[in-house]
């Protein structure tokens, strides 16, 4: 076997199943895993634009209240974007929990919303929070720059391997063509 052949066998034996790994994380990450929206997010929208901005911003950045999109985690649920969680929290409101002194009155203060209306609130803020016009969380962000780096990693060492490659046969002839 050439020893070039072997250098490069071991090469992708190395970094081949270190690729699979990170792609199969990343794109474990990334899939959105997209389930039915429990309501309207475009009637949640208008909804959100009369009853939620004065806490929660014109463009869920938070304010008296917690962020929106991307959703603050206030370490009282695992996923903060659950349907039945979103509902629940904007049915019964919320209070003591991720430090806001100001506690959530139930259905925003405005009693006359009916349980459509809750359901697309919640809609709403599911669907900003999964249509990719927010930002990374910390763990989406390290998950992504470990995939890059990981294929930029891999095509430098390709690229490194066929230039040594090409300069050891440039090499070679150049020898060549200077001995006796």
């Amino acid at each position: 076997m050439h020893r070039s052949f072997r250098n490069l066998l071991l090469v992708a034996v190395i970094l081949v199943p270190l690729f699979g790994f990170t792609a199969v994380a990343y794109a474990s990450s990334s899939s959105s895993g997209s389930k039915a929206l429990p309501g309207d997010p475009t009637v949640g929208a208008q909804l959100f634009a009369q009853n939620c901005t004065a806490c929660h911003g014109a463009s869920l950045e938070g304010g008296i209240g917690p962020r929106l999109n991307p959703i603050t985690h206030l370490g009282n649920v695992k996923n903060p974007l659950d349907p039945s969680y979103l509902i629940h929290t904007i049915t019964y409101g919320l209070k003591g929990v991720g430090g806001y002194s100001t506690p959530m009155p139930a259905k925003g203060g405005n009693p006359s919303l009916t349980e459509q209306d809750v359901k697309d609130l919640a809609a709403f803020i599911i669907q900003q929070n999964t249509s990719g016009t927010s930002e990374l969380d910390p763990i989406a962000l390290a998950q992504s720059n470990i995939f890059w780096v990981t294929v930029g990693v891999f095509f430098m060492i390709l690229v490194t391997w066929l230039l040594a490659k090409y300069n050891m046969r440039w090499i070679a002839r150049r020898a060549r063509q200077h001995s006796p």
